[in-house]
């Protein structure tokens, strides 16, 4: 039962500002106008736009001031808030329900009762220990971006980014933004880890063609006065380095109040958010979600997840119904002149877990080809191959990526299956989409799939299906064959399959287009002609973005 249902909520304490720590005391005043409600933060800034740090530093946001929504002074006039910056929280007494609250300016200290307490720390940049590291940078906070817009100013010849997640490529194309030659080191052998290695090749082909220097599977061993050393011993000269492998979950006051930290090392909530104590609540990038696929705890940092976390906490705590949500962790980043967005759980995750899936690839245009201006995608989802489930999505492409990801998010988050997708009806106009959008032809794809009408075989199992003897049949024109194709393919225009099926062996047989869709056309074809044959999905354009195909 909430405190305020017992008539005891005085006084709210919420540790930490940004979006999780303010949606709680905004709520919580809308909802109450005259609780006490105090906000402590360490740093001078309690509300700011942490995601728009990197565009600072490259100068797309021009103005510091452009990053600060809002001040303990707009905070009190608007809401009445106490907000105390440069405050921080030293010590929990959970059992008497009090803090102890140090200013950072002058070091005096003071007791401070609650009835309720919300953390909200945050989480922190992961900074291992390694020689030099102390050289590096991060960027997490209005203190951090100062720091690294200052050393930008100074006019670097060379800067080294240490981590190839969503962070380390938005702070690398915005160095490359100020004309710093720029290096990208990543541990891993792909960039950005929610996508599958077909779709994060483009976007290392995009890194490269805006001139970063792209080191994949190479660990920073340490930082020296000259730059970085990688753990095989390549040297790096670098006048700048920044630090973006990652963050963790700040449980400090979590573990002084003595409540449960989980096995992701966050806070461990319920379904209001509420901790392991009744009177302690978690939001924000330092409590664990509860995955929407699985059910087990993750750890997703995510703003607007935070900002409904607040939300959450504050209706709870003055009393009222709260729904339960998981999270499948939609993202999205901007990669120069690419939109990468990702939904629920990739297929290197699915697979690792021994969930069974299917995987559909298309590359359908942003909007009507015959109207100027369409772009090509590469969209992805991944289904459950007996209940149709989406399990997840992916999209990489210069337009419209992210109005696809978001209608598959939703489709996900009502229980949708991966064939109804082709029941939505969506705005069309040739400015904006196609009469067949292509979150329909998804779904067209996957009812041909789910109900046995056409069998498809994926880019990594071709060559052990080639290498076993199947053949392999381009039904693209000659043009398109002579200027690429998969090797040990043979080209038969789907025009001509029905003057040429003798030429095709009835056993074994796989066939590939340039993106699928004449694939799909010539395997129902042969099909009627007594001949099986398997449709590569995503035809030779998802072929030639895999790793194999480097």
């Amino acid at each position: 039962m909430a405190a305020a249902e017992e008539g005891t909520v005085k006084q709210i304490v919420i540790i930490g500002g940004v979006a999780g720590g303010m949606s709680a005391a905004t709520r919580l005043r809308r909802l109450d106008p005259t609780a006490s409600i105090i906000v402590i933060e360490r740093s001078g800034y309690v509300s700011y736009a942490n995601c728009g740090l990197p565009y600072f530093v490259g100068g797309v946001i021009s103005e510091r001031r452009d990053l600060l929504l809002q001040t303990p002074e707009s905070l009190h006039a608007r809401f009445r808030l106490d907000v105390r910056i440069l405050s921080e929280v030293v010590a929990i007494d959970a059992a008497a329900k009090s803090l102890t609250v140090r200013s950072v300016v002058d070091g005096s200290s003071y007791d401070l009762p609650y009835d309720a307490l919300v953390l909200s720390p945050g989480a922190s940049p992961i900074v291992p220990p390694l020689p030099g590291i102390e050289r590096a940078l991060t960027l997490r906070t209005i203190e951090d971006v100062t720091r690294m817009a200052a050393a930008v100013a100074s006019g670097p010849r060379h800067a080294v980014v240490i981590g190839g997640g969503f962070i380390g490529i938005e702070t690398a194309e915005n160095l490359v933004h100020r004309g710093i030659a720029t290096t990208v080191v990543e541990a891993a052998d792909q960039v950005l880890a929610p996508l599958d290695p077909e779709l994060a090749q483009p976007v290392a082909d995009e890194l490269r063609r805006h001139g970063i220097d792209l080191r994949l599977g190479s660990a920073l061993a340490q930082v020296t006065e000259l730059g970085v050393e990688l753990a095989d011993g390549q040297q790096i000269e670098a006048d700048l380095v920044i630090l973006a492998i990652g963050v963790r979950p700040d449980t400090t006051l979590a573990k002084a109040a003595g409540v449960e930290v989980g096995p992701r090392g966050g806070i461990v909530v319920d379904s209001c958010n509420r901790t392991s104590d009744p009177n302690i609540y978690a939001v924000g990038d330092a409590a664990e979600k509860s995955d929407a696929l699985d059910g087990e705890s993750v750890l997703v940092p995510l703003a607007n997840i935070a900002n409904r976390q607040g939300r959450v906490v504050a209706d709870h705590i003055m009393g009222r119904p709260v729904r339960e949500v998981a999270t499948i962790g939609t993202a999205i980043v901007k990669v120069f002149d690419l939109v990468v967005a990702t939904t629920g759980w990739n297929e290197k995750r699915l697979r690792a877990a021994g969930r069974p899936c299917i995987a559909l690839h298309s590359h359908p245009g942003s909007h009507a080809g015959y109207y100027p201006g369409a772009e090509s995608m590469m969209l992805k989802v991944l289904l459950d191959p007996t209940t149709g489930e989406i399990l997840g999505a992916q999209g990489v492409g210069r337009s419209g990526v992210d109005k696809r990801i978001d209608v598959i998010a939703t489709a996900i988050r009502a229980g949708m299956t991966g064939p109804e997708l082709a029941d939505l009806e969506l705005a069309y106009a040739p400015p904006f989409g196609s009469a067949k959008d292509p979150v329909n032809m998804l779904g067209y794809m996957a009812d041909n799939i789910l109900s046995g009408l056409t069998t498809s075989v994926q880019w990594h199992e071709l060559q052990a299906r080639t290498d076993a003897g199947a053949q392999l049949v381009d039904v693209r024109t000659p043009a398109e064959f002579a200027a690429g194709h998969i090797p040990g393919a043979v080209n038969i225009p789907v025009d001509e399959l029905r003057e040429r099926h003798a030429e095709i062996p009835t056993q074994d047989v796989i066939v590939y287009c340039q993106v699928g869709q004449r694939g799909h056309t010539a395997a129902t074809l042969l099909r009627e002609l007594g001949i099986t044959a398997d449709n590569l999905d995503g035809g030779y354009r998802t072929w030639v973005h895999a790793p194999h195909a480097g």
